[in-house]
Parts: structure tokens; C-alpha cells; sequence
């Protein structure tokens, strides 16, 4: 046989391959004692059905032992649940940056950014995926028409989230209308004209910094509209004290860019 023609036929074959492999969409979770919400998540994402959907836990050494339980359910899910290990808690906007990068160097197509705890909707995903082939980040927005938050949630925190998310609009001139919102999916070529290592954000301003960044580095945004609930399990890492300390710190944000 002709050596020439059998090494064509295999270049053909691995091209062909390679243009109908499906695009890959890693969702990064971070985690912080979040053993008994871990499991049912990685269900749901798995149960999504999306072609090349993968999950990448970013663990911050929780004490209840999420890591442990996070390596489990990747060997329970060989090639679609992987593992990152931070040796202590460091921070919401450390863990994602890690996760980016990490998703990134696995070969990402496309990056999503949510919490394990279901305050995001799973589902919400395949909305992001059809959107995302148009634009460049797409936003899972409480404050778009269609969107909402717990009918529970008091007037103080309803006021509290929205005026927090009016307030950054206002000192940064943000366009997005849920600028603190931390559900999103991003294009991975979108993620690498981003300055990710001159986020300095670490809590609640890292969603408002992300935001900006984007805007000034003029990518494509859509907003699609969720609905945000309360966790079930666990406890909620937001309090006041975090929220006020982000109203000085998008001011930084703005003296810093």
C-alpha cells in the first residue's frame, strides 16, 4: 500500500475529527464547604445533556471536606469533573482567576462562571450556549426584563442588592445591568484579551471589576434574564459588612484602571 495516501487518508480522518469534536464549556466552581451541595451540582450540570460540558472544582481546602468528596466525583466522572486544591480559603476572586487558567490550559471553548450552591439555575447553561456563539460574554441578569430574585428576600436586602448593582453603574459607567451578578459564560478568546492578572478584586468587587474589564476591553455582552434563589443548604458566605466594603472598593477600581 501506498505509504504517501495512507498518511493522507489519516490527516483527512483526524481533521474531520477534529472539526466535529464538540466545542468544550467548563463551568468553574469554586468551593468552600460545600459538600452538601457539591454533589447534586456536578448531577445537574451532567444532566444538562450539553455536548463537551466539563467541570472544574477550584477547592479552597475546605474543612467539611469538599476536596476530598470533589476527588471522588472525579473519578466517578473520568475526563468531564476535574480538580483544582488551594491550600487555604483565599478568596472568591483568586479562585476564579485560578479556575480561568485552568480552563484555559485544559482547552476550553468556552468558560462559565457560577456557584455551587444553586443559587444559579443550572439550566440557565444552554441559554448561555446558544448566545454565546454571538457574543463574547453573556451575563445571567437578575435586573433584565424576566429576571427576579427570592420573592422571600427582605426589603433592606432587595435594596441592598440593587442599590449595590446601581451604585457601581454609576461610578464606573457600567452598561450591564447586573454588574455584581457572578453567573456568566465567557468566550475563552474573550478571557485571553482580558488583563487577567491585573484583576485585584478578591470578594464581592471581583464580579463589579469583571464587568468593567470587559467593558473597557470593548467585548460583546448579553444579558439574559434568572432567577436568583436562596440556598438550600449550606450557609450564605454575603452579609452587609461584605456589601459595604465593596461600596469603597469599586472606587479603587476606578482610581486603579
Amino acid at each position: 500500500m501506498d505509504r504517501t495516501r495512507t498518511d493522507d487518508r489519516q490527516a483527512g480522518a483526524e481533521r474531520t475529527a477534529t472539526m466535529t469534536a464538540p466545542k468544550r464549556l467548563i463551568v468553574v466552581l469554586p468551593t468552600y464547604n460545600e459538600r452538601e451541595n457539591l454533589p447534586e451540582m456536578i448531577e445537574a450540570l451532567h444532566g444538562l445533556g450539553l455536548e463537551g460540558l466539563e467541570v472544574l472544582v477550584v477547592d479552597d481546602n475546605s474543612p467539611d471536606g469538599t476536596g476530598a468528596l470533589a476527588e471522588e466525583l472525579r473519578a466517578a466522572h473520568p475526563g468531564t469533573v476535574h480538580v483544582a486544591h488551594r491550600p487555604r480559603k483565599m478568596g472568591l476572586g483568586p479562585a476564579y482567576l485560578d479556575g480561568f487558567g485552568r480552563a484555559l490550559a485544559l482547552g476550553a471553548d468556552f468558560v462559565v462562571e457560577m456557584d455551587a450552591d444553586f443559587q444559579h439555575d443550572p439550566a440557565v447553561i444552554r441559554e448561555f450556549r446558544r448566545w454565546i456563539e454571538e457574543y463574547d460574554v453573556v451575563v445571567g441578569s437578575r435586573y433584565v426584563k424576566g429576571g427576579s430574585v427570592e420573592k422571600r428576600w427582605s426589603l433592606p436586602r432587595k435594596i441592598l442588592s440593587r442599590g449595590g448593582s446601581i451604585y457601581a453603574r454609576l461610578i464606573l459607567g457600567l452598561k450591564v445591568t447586573d454588574p455584581t451578578g457572578g453567573f456568566k459564560c465567557f468566550r475563552a478568546s474573550a478571557l485571553k484579551e482580558l488583563d487577567l492578572g491585573g484583576i485585584r478584586s478578591s470578594g464581592y468587587t471581583f464580579q463589579i471589576e469583571m464587568s468593567y474589564a470587559c467593558q473597557r476591553a470593548g467585548l460583546r455582552v448579553k444579558e439574559v434574564p434568572i432567577h436568583f434563589v436562596d440556598r438550600a443548604r449550606g450557609e450564605s458566605k454575603m452579609s452587609t459588612r461584605i456589601a459595604v466594603e465593596a461600596a469603597w472598593r469599586v472606587w479603587q477600581i476606578k482610581r486603579r484602571y
